[in-house]
Protein backbone atom coordinates (compact mmCIF):
# COMPACT_ATOMS: atom_id res chain seq x y z
CA UNK A 1 0.00 0.00 0.00
CA UNK A 2 1.19 3.24 -0.99
CA UNK A 3 2.23 5.63 1.78
CA UNK A 4 -0.25 8.91 2.43
CA UNK A 5 1.48 12.13 1.12
CA UNK A 6 -0.45 14.28 3.25
CA UNK A 7 0.36 12.17 6.43
CA UNK A 8 3.21 13.61 8.26
CA UNK A 9 6.35 11.25 8.60
CA UNK A 10 6.44 10.07 12.41
CA UNK A 11 9.96 10.58 13.03
CA UNK A 12 10.00 11.26 17.31
CA UNK A 13 8.38 8.92 19.73
CA UNK A 14 6.83 12.01 21.55
CA UNK A 15 6.00 10.16 24.83
CA UNK A 16 9.49 8.71 25.08
CA UNK A 17 10.08 12.06 25.03
CA UNK A 18 8.19 13.32 27.76
CA UNK A 19 10.28 9.88 30.27
CA UNK A 20 13.12 11.99 29.44
CA UNK A 21 12.14 15.57 30.13
CA UNK A 22 11.05 14.13 33.45
CA UNK A 23 14.31 11.85 33.83
CA UNK A 24 15.72 15.53 33.35
CA UNK A 25 13.76 16.87 36.15
CA UNK A 26 15.01 14.19 38.57
CA UNK A 27 18.76 14.56 37.37
CA UNK A 28 18.65 18.38 37.69
CA UNK A 29 17.82 20.21 34.68
CA UNK A 30 20.47 21.56 32.33
CA UNK A 31 18.46 25.17 31.37
CA UNK A 32 21.12 27.48 29.68
CA UNK A 33 19.90 27.36 26.50
CA UNK A 34 16.03 28.24 27.74
CA UNK A 35 17.81 30.87 30.17
CA UNK A 36 19.27 32.49 26.77
CA UNK A 37 15.70 32.24 24.92
CA UNK A 38 13.95 33.25 27.91
CA UNK A 39 16.06 36.36 27.72
CA UNK A 40 16.25 37.05 24.04
CA UNK A 41 12.60 36.39 23.77
CA UNK A 42 11.89 39.27 26.73
CA UNK A 43 14.05 41.90 24.45
CA UNK A 44 12.11 40.56 21.37
CA UNK A 45 8.64 41.46 22.84
CA UNK A 46 10.03 44.58 23.96
CA UNK A 47 10.39 45.94 20.66
CA UNK A 48 7.03 45.20 19.30
CA UNK A 49 5.00 48.78 20.47
CA UNK A 50 1.62 46.85 20.92
CA UNK A 51 -0.03 45.08 24.24
CA UNK A 52 -0.66 41.33 24.23
CA UNK A 53 -4.16 40.61 26.17
CA UNK A 54 -3.74 36.73 26.43
CA UNK A 55 -1.07 34.84 25.19
CA UNK A 56 -0.18 30.82 24.81
CA UNK A 57 2.98 28.76 25.70
CA UNK A 58 2.96 25.82 22.66
CA UNK A 59 4.89 22.95 24.63
CA UNK A 60 7.84 24.89 26.23
CA UNK A 61 9.32 22.81 28.72
CA UNK A 62 10.24 24.56 32.22
CA UNK A 63 9.11 28.02 33.45
CA UNK A 64 11.58 30.21 32.51
CA UNK A 65 9.80 31.40 29.21
CA UNK A 66 6.53 32.50 31.60
CA UNK A 67 8.45 33.56 34.18
CA UNK A 68 10.25 36.24 32.14
CA UNK A 69 7.10 37.38 30.24
CA UNK A 70 5.04 37.63 33.36
CA UNK A 71 5.02 41.44 33.14
CA UNK A 72 4.70 41.68 29.24
CA UNK A 73 1.62 40.22 28.33
CA UNK A 74 -1.69 39.92 30.16
CA UNK A 75 -2.11 36.18 30.76
CA UNK A 76 -0.46 33.54 29.58
CA UNK A 77 -1.48 30.34 29.48
CA UNK A 78 0.67 26.57 29.00
CA UNK A 79 -0.30 24.78 25.90
CA UNK A 80 1.25 21.31 25.93
CA UNK A 81 1.97 20.08 22.66
CA UNK A 82 0.21 16.19 22.47
CA UNK A 83 1.83 13.12 21.85
CA UNK A 84 -0.95 11.89 19.06
CA UNK A 85 -0.64 13.83 15.82
CA UNK A 86 -4.28 13.15 15.34
CA UNK A 87 -4.97 15.22 18.66
CA UNK A 88 -5.42 19.44 18.15
CA UNK A 89 -3.71 21.60 19.97
CA UNK A 90 -6.13 23.22 22.82
CA UNK A 91 -7.01 26.20 21.03
CA UNK A 92 -9.83 27.79 19.82
CA UNK A 93 -10.16 29.84 16.97
CA UNK A 94 -9.03 33.94 16.85
CA UNK A 95 -8.44 33.10 20.71
CA UNK A 96 -5.54 34.55 21.70
CA UNK A 97 -3.22 37.56 20.86
CA UNK A 98 0.47 35.92 21.12
CA UNK A 99 1.84 32.42 20.81
CA UNK A 100 5.09 31.48 21.72
CA UNK A 101 7.50 28.69 21.97
CA UNK A 102 10.93 27.86 23.22
CA UNK A 103 13.12 24.90 22.28
CA UNK A 104 9.94 22.56 21.67
CA UNK A 105 8.90 22.57 17.70
CA UNK A 106 12.21 20.67 16.87
CA UNK A 107 10.49 17.73 18.18
CA UNK A 108 7.08 18.09 16.25
CA UNK A 109 5.84 15.52 13.52
CA UNK A 110 3.76 17.49 11.58
CA UNK A 111 5.37 20.94 12.36
CA UNK A 112 3.51 22.12 9.17
CA UNK A 113 0.56 21.07 11.00
CA UNK A 114 1.45 22.52 14.14
CA UNK A 115 1.96 26.02 12.77
CA UNK A 116 -1.40 25.95 10.55
CA UNK A 117 -2.82 25.52 14.00
CA UNK A 118 -1.20 28.35 16.28
CA UNK A 119 -1.99 30.70 13.00
CA UNK A 120 -6.19 29.67 13.56
CA UNK A 121 -5.56 30.32 17.07
CA UNK A 122 -4.40 33.81 16.68
CA UNK A 123 -6.78 36.76 16.63
CA UNK A 124 -5.84 38.56 13.47
CA UNK A 125 -2.76 41.24 13.40
CA UNK A 126 -2.09 38.70 16.39
CA UNK A 127 2.08 37.08 16.57
CA UNK A 128 3.94 33.86 16.67
CA UNK A 129 7.16 34.25 18.12
CA UNK A 130 9.36 31.05 18.69
CA UNK A 131 13.05 29.72 19.22
CA UNK A 132 13.47 25.91 17.93
CA UNK A 133 16.68 23.90 18.10
CA UNK A 134 17.77 23.58 13.98
CA UNK A 135 20.53 24.28 11.47
CA UNK A 136 24.35 22.56 12.77
CA UNK A 137 23.03 21.83 16.10
CA UNK A 138 25.54 19.44 17.49
CA UNK A 139 26.86 18.59 14.00
CA UNK A 140 30.54 17.29 16.11
CA UNK A 141 28.75 14.95 17.68
CA UNK A 142 26.63 13.87 14.76
CA UNK A 143 30.01 13.02 13.02
CA UNK A 144 31.83 12.04 15.74
CA UNK A 145 28.97 8.99 16.73
CA UNK A 146 29.05 8.28 12.99
CA UNK A 147 32.77 7.85 13.09
CA UNK A 148 32.55 5.65 15.75
CA UNK A 149 30.07 3.25 14.68
CA UNK A 150 31.62 2.83 10.46
CA UNK A 151 34.49 1.52 12.65
CA UNK A 152 33.88 -0.38 15.28
CA UNK A 153 29.41 -1.37 14.56
CA UNK A 154 29.72 -1.37 10.53
CA UNK A 155 27.14 0.99 10.01
CA UNK A 156 25.35 3.83 11.10
CA UNK A 157 22.24 4.11 13.33
CA UNK A 158 19.88 7.54 13.77
CA UNK A 159 21.29 9.64 16.90
CA UNK A 160 21.32 12.97 16.53
CA UNK A 161 17.59 14.29 15.36
CA UNK A 162 17.60 15.87 11.47
CA UNK A 163 17.19 19.88 12.15
CA UNK A 164 15.09 22.40 9.99
CA UNK A 165 17.78 25.12 8.35
CA UNK A 166 16.28 28.53 8.16
CA UNK A 167 14.98 28.45 4.56
CA UNK A 168 12.82 25.52 5.59
CA UNK A 169 11.45 27.08 8.31
CA UNK A 170 10.61 30.68 6.77
CA UNK A 171 8.67 28.45 3.70
CA UNK A 172 7.28 26.59 6.41
CA UNK A 173 5.95 30.00 7.93
CA UNK A 174 4.78 31.07 4.37
CA UNK A 175 2.58 27.71 4.19
CA UNK A 176 0.89 28.18 7.63
CA UNK A 177 -0.24 31.75 5.65
CA UNK A 178 1.72 33.65 8.64
CA UNK A 179 2.31 37.21 7.05
CA UNK A 180 5.58 38.84 7.45
CA UNK A 181 7.37 35.94 7.77
CA UNK A 182 10.92 36.19 9.59
CA UNK A 183 14.00 33.89 10.56
CA UNK A 184 17.30 34.15 12.01
CA UNK A 185 19.85 31.92 13.76
CA UNK A 186 21.64 32.62 17.11
CA UNK A 187 24.41 30.29 16.98
CA UNK A 188 25.97 29.37 20.71
CA UNK A 189 29.27 27.11 21.06
CA UNK A 190 29.50 25.35 24.20
CA UNK A 191 33.21 23.80 25.29
CA UNK A 192 32.96 21.16 27.83
CA UNK A 193 35.56 19.07 29.07
CA UNK A 194 34.54 16.09 27.29
CA UNK A 195 31.92 14.60 24.90
CA UNK A 196 30.78 12.33 27.88
CA UNK A 197 30.11 15.59 29.78
CA UNK A 198 28.48 17.21 26.32
CA UNK A 199 26.07 13.80 26.31
CA UNK A 200 25.70 13.92 30.31
CA UNK A 201 24.37 17.89 30.17
CA UNK A 202 21.85 16.37 26.78
CA UNK A 203 20.22 14.05 29.40
CA UNK A 204 19.77 16.67 32.09
CA UNK A 205 18.21 18.75 28.83
CA UNK A 206 15.81 15.69 28.05
CA UNK A 207 17.46 16.34 24.76
CA UNK A 208 18.93 12.71 24.16
CA UNK A 209 17.93 10.17 21.32
CA UNK A 210 13.63 10.21 20.85
CA UNK A 211 14.11 9.15 17.14
CA UNK A 212 11.14 6.42 16.18
CA UNK A 213 14.46 4.69 14.12
CA UNK A 214 16.92 4.75 16.52
CA UNK A 215 18.39 1.33 17.67
CA UNK A 216 15.86 -0.27 20.58
CA UNK A 217 19.66 -1.47 22.70
CA UNK A 218 22.10 0.63 24.97
CA UNK A 219 24.50 1.78 23.39
CA UNK A 220 28.18 -0.27 23.42
CA UNK A 221 30.68 1.37 26.09
CA UNK A 222 33.51 0.79 23.66
CA UNK A 223 31.49 2.99 21.00
CA UNK A 224 31.09 5.68 23.43
CA UNK A 225 34.40 5.80 24.47
CA UNK A 226 35.51 5.69 20.67
CA UNK A 227 33.24 8.00 20.22
CA UNK A 228 34.39 10.56 22.64
CA UNK A 229 37.83 9.76 21.32
CA UNK A 230 36.87 10.98 17.85
CA UNK A 231 35.01 14.09 19.20
CA UNK A 232 38.09 15.19 21.13
CA UNK A 233 40.61 14.55 17.85
CA UNK A 234 38.56 16.51 15.98
CA UNK A 235 37.01 19.46 17.48
CA UNK A 236 39.33 20.15 20.99
CA UNK A 237 40.74 23.41 21.33
CA UNK A 238 44.33 23.83 22.49
CA UNK A 239 43.52 23.19 25.89
CA UNK A 240 41.80 20.40 25.19
CA UNK A 241 38.32 21.53 25.62
CA UNK A 242 35.62 20.27 23.20
CA UNK A 243 33.24 22.69 21.39
CA UNK A 244 29.64 21.58 21.05
CA UNK A 245 27.44 23.83 18.00
CA UNK A 246 23.46 25.30 18.96
CA UNK A 247 21.97 26.74 16.38
CA UNK A 248 18.42 28.41 18.01
CA UNK A 249 15.99 29.16 14.92
CA UNK A 250 13.79 32.15 15.76
CA UNK A 251 10.63 32.40 13.76
CA UNK A 252 7.83 34.68 13.31
CA UNK A 253 4.99 35.81 11.63
CA UNK A 254 1.74 37.58 12.17
CA UNK A 255 -1.95 36.29 11.53
CA UNK A 256 -3.06 38.46 8.54
CA UNK A 257 -4.22 41.95 8.78
CA UNK A 258 -5.83 44.57 6.67
CA UNK A 259 -3.45 47.48 8.58
CA UNK A 260 -0.20 45.41 7.73
CA UNK A 261 2.15 46.32 5.50
CA UNK A 262 1.88 44.66 1.75
CA UNK A 263 4.45 44.37 -0.38
CA UNK A 264 4.13 46.05 -3.86
CA UNK A 265 2.26 44.36 -6.87
CA UNK A 266 4.58 43.88 -9.88
CA UNK A 267 4.96 46.57 -12.09
CA UNK A 268 4.31 49.37 -9.89
CA UNK A 269 7.47 50.74 -9.45
CA UNK A 270 8.24 53.96 -10.63
CA UNK A 271 11.67 52.92 -12.34
CA UNK A 272 12.70 49.40 -12.96
CA UNK A 273 15.93 47.29 -11.20
CA UNK A 274 17.44 47.29 -14.68
CA UNK A 275 17.47 51.62 -15.62
CA UNK A 276 18.47 51.53 -11.77
CA UNK A 277 21.45 49.63 -12.94
CA UNK A 278 22.00 51.27 -16.17
CA UNK A 279 21.89 54.63 -14.79
CA UNK A 280 24.65 53.75 -11.74
CA UNK A 281 26.84 52.14 -14.47
CA UNK A 282 27.05 55.17 -16.53
CA UNK A 283 27.37 57.79 -13.38
CA UNK A 284 30.66 55.19 -12.86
Amino acid sequence: MAANPNVAPILFDRTLLRARRKRAEKLGPATFLLDRVAEDMTERLHAVLREFARAGDIGTPGDQVRNALTKRVGQLARVDLPDSESRPLPLAPESIDLAVSALALQFVNDLPGVLAQIRRALKPDGLLLAAMIGGDTLTELRQSFAAAEAELEGGISPRVAPFADLRDVGALLQRAGFALPVTDVDRIVVRYDSALALMQDLRRMGATNVLVERRHVPTRRATLLRTAQVYGERFADPDGRIRATFDLVWLSGWAPHQSQQKPLPPGSAKASLAEAVNKSTKRG
